[in-house]
């Protein structure tokens, strides 16, 4: 919750000067809102508002999936598997939309993001329910790098901001709506009508909003240029990290002295892999594109190390039904979509930097506060709060990391940077949350006794919760401090 150049513009439109082409209007008609605009704008936001609804039903029913499935233990690789297949398709969409417009990734990717969610709906243990949610992660991955390159296509330099905005601001009502939603009809029905309902609210967006993706793309699709060729070598780094991913989770999973072995091995295919993918100086965060790249991946690695595991920790360790432990991350989304229009106001162009700083400040102490809740003496309250804080300082660098990514983009990059953004994006997920799902689980959290009511309290493994929480949080701070790194050199 990334991309350039105007295409729908005549050839040689630079983007973001002067009037948009087909129209003869200016600055003002020009509004992501506005004729030129509408159709495209509600098209990509109505794909957006599902993900969003699914991301947050979908986290409101899993400790109840993981619980029935007897798959506590493999909880944080329901999470990591959806991370580790979209590492693979971001890549694959960055080169796809390269080649040939973003349109056909983007429908495939819906199209595979509905079928996992029916396989992990179905799913009878839970290494299926992984499996459907790597699925998930391939539709995923497809979806969001293709919609990053239709923004970037589609809008000039001057909108994109505020189309980043519209973006976040469609996760204000599924992060409310969601997890009431979502605790009723598994609390009602059953956590499977979560995950087979979902598929069916993708077929109205499509029916209204596919036709206007379709004629946008074409517009935008560069007619002028040979189309580039897929670069079987990303493609395949993109394989060999993924399945680096999937050794190194599968060896945090087996905690046995012989899982040494897949561990260093996963290690030697990802090290290597995520080099080559990633813009060069990423890891020792160069300035400019490198450092935009890797605190993108801080931000969203740590803040999804600690919101995957909230819900467990407030249903398992304070008695709280799916609902309310669904609910106390609402907040959150509201401010996120705050932040997200805060960092979209023309005053603050001269400090984005500055504004990616302070939201990983009120992030990192946000991820602090949330293991205050393990004190039964502590209200549960206390969770809501601070993941309204959180929220808004994710809303303020998502954003605005978007943003710099695509002001150092040249149009002929816009499919291989933002599946940059991407990767190191995910590959940050997929570390940091299945590190996290590995330590919860030799800390003992796979055993946490599942309860009755929400008045029931288990005896468990707080620590397993503690050692969650506090890395994420001092992770965050670093980011904070390397966000001084942003902005390129001069010249």
């Amino acid at each position: 919750m990334s991309v350039a150049g105007d295409r729908k513009a005549a050839p040689g439109v630079v983007p973001g000067e002067g009037a948009v082409a087909g129209t003869g209007s200016g600055p003002d008609e020009g509004g992501i809102l506005g004729r030129e605009y509408r159709a495209l704008t509600f098209g990509v936001v109505s794909v957006v508002l599902l993900v969003a609804f699914e991301a947050t039903a979908v986290g409101t029913a899993m400790p109840v999936a993981a619980r029935d499935l007897h798959g506590l233990g493999l909880y944080a690789f329901g999470f990591s598997g959806y991370f580790t297949t979209s590492l693979f398709a971001m890549v694959v969409s960055g080169q796809w939309c390269d080649r040939g417009g973003p349109l056909a990734p983007l429908a495939t990717g819906i199209a595979a993001f509905a079928a996992g969610l029916v396989i992990s709906g179905t799913a009878g243990t839970m290494g299926v329910f992984v499996l459907g949610r790597a699925v998930q992660g391939l539709g995923g991955g497809l979806v969001i790098v293709a919609l990053y390159v239709v923004v970037g296509l589609a809008y000039p330099e001057r909108l994109r901001p505020a189309v980043m905005a519209s973006f976040s601001a469609s996760w204000v009502v599924p992060s409310i709506v969601g997890p009431l939603v979502s605790g009723t009809v598994t609390e009602q029905l059953g956590w499977r009508w979560v995950f087979l309902a979902i598929p069916v609210l993708v077929v109205l967006p499509l029916a209204v909003m596919l036709p206007a993706l379709r004629r946008t793309a074409a517009h935008a699709a560069p007619r002028d240029t040979a189309r580039p060729r897929m670069d079987g070598r990303r493609i395949g780094l993109a394989a060999l990290l993924a399945l680096g991913a999937v050794l190194l989770q599968y060896a945090g999973q087996d905690l046995r002295p012989l899982s040494v072995l897949p561990a260093l091995a996963g290690a030697g295919l990802m090290v290597p892999a995520a080099l080559r993918l990633l813009p060069r100086g990423t890891f020792r965060a160069a300035r400019g594109l490198p450092t935009i790249v890797l605190m993108r991946g801080l931000a969203a690695g740590t803040f999804a190390a600690a919101e995957t595991f909230i819900p467990l920790m407030l249903v398992t360790q304070r008695g709280l039904s799916p609902t309310l432990a669904g609910l106390s991350l609402a907040g959150g989304g509201l401010t996120w979509a705050l932040g997200s229009y805060l960092q979209a106001r023309p005053r603050f162009e001269p400090v984005r930097e500055r504004l990616v700083q302070v939201g990983m400040l009120l992030t990192a102490g946000a991820i602090a506060v949330v293991p205050l809740a393990l004190d039964h003496a502590v209200p549960t309250a206390v969770v809501a709060v601070a993941w309204c804080a959180g929220g808004m300082g994710m809303g303020m660098t998502i954003s605005t990391l978007t943003v710099l990514m695509l002001r150092v983009s040249r149009p002929a990059d816009t499919g291989t940077n933002s599946a940059a953004l991407q990767v190191g994006d995910a590959l940050a997920n997929v570390v940091l949350v299945g590190a996290a799902g590995s330590v919860f689980a030799a800390l003992g959290g796979g055993s946490v006794a599942p309860v009755a009511h929400a008045a029931a309290r288990t005896a468990a493994h707080p620590a397993a919760f503690a050692a969650v929480f506090l890395p994420a949080a001092a992770l965050a701070l670093a980011a904070a401090a390397i966000s001084r790194r942003l902005r390129p050199k001069a010249g």
